[in-house]
């Protein structure tokens, strides 16, 4: 499992350096956000697989040729008392930071999701008292509030749209209408799970640059699915006036100044994931950019390819930590 560990550990690198870099630069994810979505979350798990697997393997490499093999004779260890003479210094090192590792990415996840809901929780008790039902629809409800702001707050059956007096105001009625196919797009393709998931990623590995890109690179992917929902029924001229009026709001106070913001804001996740103005700033200008310069979508071919990179990600780490064994 020697050279399994070490070849782990590249593919780990790679994945956590120099591959979302060039991802987080390249052009065509505008083209086809979903594709580069799947992209991102496959860098995601091959990175982290790879990471623990690296540390877990090399570990493992002087009790077992195989990680089942390995993962026997440390229960064995552990639970039963056996000799730990075979590991080394630097085996049970490695050992350690693996389930390190492990536990600290478990216990980030869930105390992200922890934060969120308990700041879902508080803006709904807010909204409870300072909003009244909207005419647009079930599950929207209108808030007091001179700026234009317009967000969407996940919660299964009590999930609502948000819209205030002064964005009513401003909206013309084709306007408004794009505003909610763009918020009810988010709730319906479930976005809040991805942003949780890499929010949690980059306060897990803070001083991993590339957890930074990751996420904005996803916030703006996710708002790019959102506008196309929305332009399924609205003109782009409608949606680009309808952005600019919303992003508009974020510059104004008030009490619901917080949720107001572009970007993660606009799902409650504004302080847990650590989401600043500047990021949605640059969400804002790479969707109206990309409005105002329509591409053609990635051919079949070319979105193929990459779907297949993305198996390819994840079979690779997969395939390093069991094929071993079965070659002897």
């Amino acid at each position: 499992m020697f050279w399994a560990s070490y070849l782990l550990a590249v593919l780990a690198i790679v994945l956590a350096w120099p591959v979302p870099i060039f991802l987080s630069r390249a052009q065509w994810p505008a083209r086809s956000p979903f594709t580069a979505m799947l992209l991102w979350q496959a860098i995601a798990l091959a990175g982290g697989l790879s990471m623990i697997g690296a540390m877990l393997v090399y570990g493992l490499e002087p009790v077992g040729d195989n990680l089942i093999a390995g993962l026997r004779a440390l229960a064995g260890m552990v639970l039963f008392n056996a000799p730990t003479t075979a590991l080394g210094f630097w085996h049970l090192f490695a050992l350690s930071a693996a389930a390190l590792l492990t536990a600290h990415l478990v216990f980030t996840l869930l105390l992200t999701y922890y934060k969120i809901e308990r700041q879902r929780r508080r803006h709904r008790e807010l909204l409870a008292l300072l909003s009244s039902p909207s005419a647009e629809g079930a599950g929207t409800v209108v808030i007091s509030h001179d700026s234009p702001v317009a967000y969407c707050l996940p919660g299964g059956a009590r999930s609502v749209t948000v819209l205030s007096d002064g964005l009513m105001a401003a909206l013309e009625p084709a306007e408004l209408r794009a505003v909610l196919s763009h918020e009810n797009a988010h709730l319906n393709q479930h976005h809040h799970l991805l942003l949780w998931a890499f929010a949690a990623w980059r306060q897990a590995l803070p001083w991993l640059p590339t957890t930074r890109l990751a996420q904005e690179s996803v916030n703006s992917l996710i708002e790019m699915l959102a506008d196309d929902v929305a332009l399924k029924t609205e003109s782009r001229a409608t949606l680009i006036k309808a952005i600019a009026i919303v992003a508009s709001g974020s510059a104004g106070g008030g009490t619901f100044r917080p949720a107001a913001q572009a970007g993660l804001a606009l799902h409650g996740l504004e302080a847990a994931a650590g989401v600043t103005g500047s990021d949605a700033a640059r969400t804002t200008a790479s969707r109206v950019s990309r409005l105002l310069s329509p591409q053609a979508e990635l051919s079949a071919t070319a979105r193929a390819a990459v779907l297949a990179g993305c198996i390819l990600l994840l079979a690779l780490p997969t395939a390093l930590l069991i094929v071993p064994g079965l070659l002897g």
